[in-house]
């Protein structure tokens, strides 16, 4: 099908493009002594005397947090500013194909990054007997909060052309939708508001969702949500991007 030929030929050149800039090593050198500081100095890794990837896990929606904008904010901002959106849009692909291309290779990029971790599990594992379910659990909550910032930061990359203002109300965004589920946000909340508000702010919480995946409690409702958040994500870039083209 041209669909899947066409969004594969954009997954294809948005990959390479990352891995032609020093930049791209960087990021997962960084990305990974920052994961690593966190898990075995803050969180005290050795010192806890348990074979748990629980700290592991706990760390990565507040790197993604600073990260995931990173990459996110050059997806349609650097296309703007240099002028090859015009070229881009030319081509015989569709505006859906152009977006899922790009969504789905700077999602791998981050995908690869996650799975260089993997000798932390390694690791943990020479060292006792962690639990499978919070290993897979773990790491498919991660794969799925990484793709749901990502979405939010494509949308706001299409929606400017520089590039620190898109990582900027990215950053805000995804803090908001982070917090707004984390439990002092929603203790502070209960102490005025209605309960069904408190629910109601914490069911568009990241966090909720992320912490049950994590603990390997694999909810179908879980991953729905995170692919309706990234759906709609996706859906108001190609609002924003076709709005543009127009003008």
């Amino acid at each position: 099908m041209d669909f899947i030929r066409n969004t594969k030929a954009i997954l294809k050149r948005e990959l390479q493009s990352y891995f032609e800039s020093p930049v791209a090593y960087v990021f997962l050198v960084v990305v990974l002594i920052l994961i690593g500081f966190l898990t075995f100095f803050v969180s005290r890794y050795y010192e806890n005397g348990q074979a748990d990837l629980r700290t592991f896990f706990f760390w990565f929606p507040w790197v993604f947090l600073f990260f995931v904008p990173a990459a996110a904010m050059r997806l349609w901002s650097e296309e703007r500013r240099s002028g090859t959106i015009e070229t881009l849009l030319t081509l015989p692909i569709s505006m859906p194909q152009a977006i899922l291309g790009k969504f789905l290779a700077a999602w791998l990029f981050l995908g690869i990054a996650i799975a260089l971790t993997f000798p932390i599990v390694i690791t943990t594992a020479y060292l006792g007997a962690p639990d499978r379910g919070v290993i897979l659990g773990g790491y498919l909550g991660c794969g799925l909060l990484a793709g749901t910032y990502l979405a939010v930061g494509m949308l706001t990359s299409a929606m400017t052309r520089n590039q620190v203002i898109s990582f900027v109300i990215s950053l805000i965004l995804c803090l908001f939708l982070l917090l707004a589920g984390w439990p002092p946000v929603t203790d502070i909340l209960s102490q005025w508001a209605p309960e069904w508000l408190v629910s109601g702010v914490a069911a568009i919480s990241f966090m909720p969702h992320y912490e049950a995946i994590q603990k390997g409690v694999l909810d179908i409702r879980d991953g729905a949500y995170f692919l309706s958040v990234m759906i709609f994500m996706l859906f108001a870039t190609h609002l924003v991007l076709e709005n543009r083209k127009a003008a």
